[in-house]
C-alpha cells in the first residue's frame, strides 16, 4: 500500500527537486574569450547548466553533476579580472572549480559533500550563466538559499 501523498502546504514546497522540470541555463561566453575557450572544447551548444533534480554543469570537455540536495547554498559574485576568470579553473587552496566563459560575474554553488571532478573532490562550483538572477531564483524555488554579493541581498 502506498503512503498518502504529503500535503504541499504543510511543508511550504509544491514540488520536490527530484520531480522538478529540467531548466537549461546557458553559460555566457564572451566574444573576446571564444578563442581561449576553444582550447577547452567550449562551444555554444556545450556550455550550460541543466537544473532539475540534479545540477548538471557542462563546459566543453568538462562536466560536474550533483543532486540539488547536495547544494548547500549559492552566491552571485563578480565581476573579476579577465585573465583570472576565463576557462576551467581549479583552486587547490579552496577546493573549487570554475566554468567561466566571461569575467562579468557568476554564481558560486557550495556543496554539502564534495563532488568528484576527475581525481579531485570539489567543495564548490562557479558558473557564469547568462541569467544570474534567473538561475539564483530557480535554485531558490528548489529550496536552495543564497545571496547576491553584488547587492547584499539574501534569498
Amino acid at each position: 500500500m502506498k503512503p498518502p501523498a504529503a500535503d504541499p502546504s504543510a511543508t511550504g514546497s509544491t514540488t520536490s527537486s527530484a520531480d522538478a522540470p529540467v531548466r537549461r541555463f546557458p553559460i555566457r561566453v564572451g566574444r573576446r574569450s571564444r578563442a581561449v575557450l576553444a582550447l577547452f572544447g567550449v562551444r555554444r551548444d556545450n556550455a550550460y547548466v541543466d537544473l532539475g533534480g540534479d545540477v548538471d554543469a557542462r563546459f566543453g570537455f568538462f562536466r560536474v553533476t550533483t543532486p540539488v540536495g547536495n547544494v548547500a547554498g549559492w552566491r552571485i559574485e563578480g565581476p573579476w579580472h579577465w585573465i583570472t576568470a576565463i576557462g576551467v579553473r581549479r583552486s587547490f587552496r579552496h577546493g573549487d572549480i570554475a566554468f567561466d566563459g566571461t569575467h562579468t560575474g557568476g554564481v558560486r554553488l557550495d556543496f554539502r559533500e564534495p563532488v568528484r571532478f576527475g581525481p579531485f573532490h570539489q567543495t564548490a562550483l562557479y558558473v557564469t550563466v547568462e541569467d544570474l538572477e534567473g538561475f539564483a531564483a530557480a535554485l531558490a524555488s528548489l529550496g536552495v538559499t543564497g545571496t547576491d554579493a553584488r547587492k547584499g541581498a539574501t534569498h
